[in-house]
């Protein structure tokens, strides 16, 4: 990959996108992830109006940490980024009081989860339109049209998608290049949406190289059969996955009335 190239298309890609949209920029919420680390710096070297939103809900520190050293970088280097700290905590208590108990208690933490994410969407949502910005997406290929690890109108729910044609080992290939943070290049990927140390690799059952070499060989028409020990059991993974998370990577489904019917 030509990283300078890549970068520089990216930048342009979203400059153009921004300007014939009419708008002032991005709004982007950082985690202190490699993917929002370097969404974040792709938009800022745009020269637009860039907000970066931080918004824990039982965050553990050390995400924390990261995400602000990262905005503290950013704003040292770019004059047009600003940063905004909400606290969605309180909101996030407020939601389960509120919401009725379940017997289940493990599908309502996972439901609990996600809703982390939709509350944080919505945050960003709230200033992308009192500024006039876009919301800018931090998924990246694998994420998004590999695994579906996203949560639905959650973290997947933006305006644009800067890194989504970008393997996980590309988006570390231009944090490299860019300068971003060691500390954030070397933690372990996280959705932070659990309130512990739970990695994404503890959640899906595979590294993320382990999930680029399924997607390529699902690219390729592999089946799980052409494989044994570890391959077999990452394809399999992969697969299922790639399986029940179609919903996620597919447009809404619409339910088109028969011209016949409808008058």
């Amino acid at each position: 990959m030509d990283v300078p190239k890549v970068i520089d298309h990216i930048v342009n890609w979203l400059k153009d996108y921004a300007e014939n949209a009419k708008v002032n920029g991005f709004v982007i919420g950082v985690s202190g992830g490699i993917d929002s680390a370097v969404t974040s710096t792709l938009c800022a070297k745009t020269g637009l109006s860039v907000m970066c939103l931080e918004m824990p809900i039982y965050q553990a520190p050390n995400q924390v940490s990261r995400a602000l050293n990262h905005i503290d970088w950013l704003q040292n280097n770019f004059s047009n980024v600003s940063m905004t700290q909400v606290n969605l905590t309180p909101v996030f208590d407020s939601l389960i009081k509120a919401l009725p108990p379940v017997k289940n208690e493990d599908d309502r933490f996972m439901a609990l989860a996600n809703t982390r994410a939709r509350l944080r969407m919505t945050s960003l949502y709230y200033f992308a339109g009192f500024h006039g910005l876009l919301v800018a997406g931090t998924g990246n290929k694998v994420e998004d049209f590999g695994v579906g690890f996203f949560t639905k109108y959650g973290d997947g729910g933006v305006d644009l998608s800067p890194i989504a044609d970008l393997m996980k080992s590309e988006v570390y290939e231009i944090a490299k290049y860019l300068g971003i943070n060691k500390e954030i290049i070397v933690a372990d990927p996280t959705d932070g949406l659990w309130g512990d140390d739970r990695t994404d690799e503890d959640q899906i059952g595979a590294s993320y190289d382990e999930l680029e070499w399924a997607m390529q060989m699902q690219d390729a028409g592999k089946k799980v059969t052409d494989f044994s020990g570890r391959k077999q059991e990452v394809y399999k993974i992969y697969t299922r996955l790639n399986r029940i998370n179609q919903h996620k990577m597919i447009p809404i489904p619409v339910c088109e009335i028969p011209s016949g019917i409808k008058k």
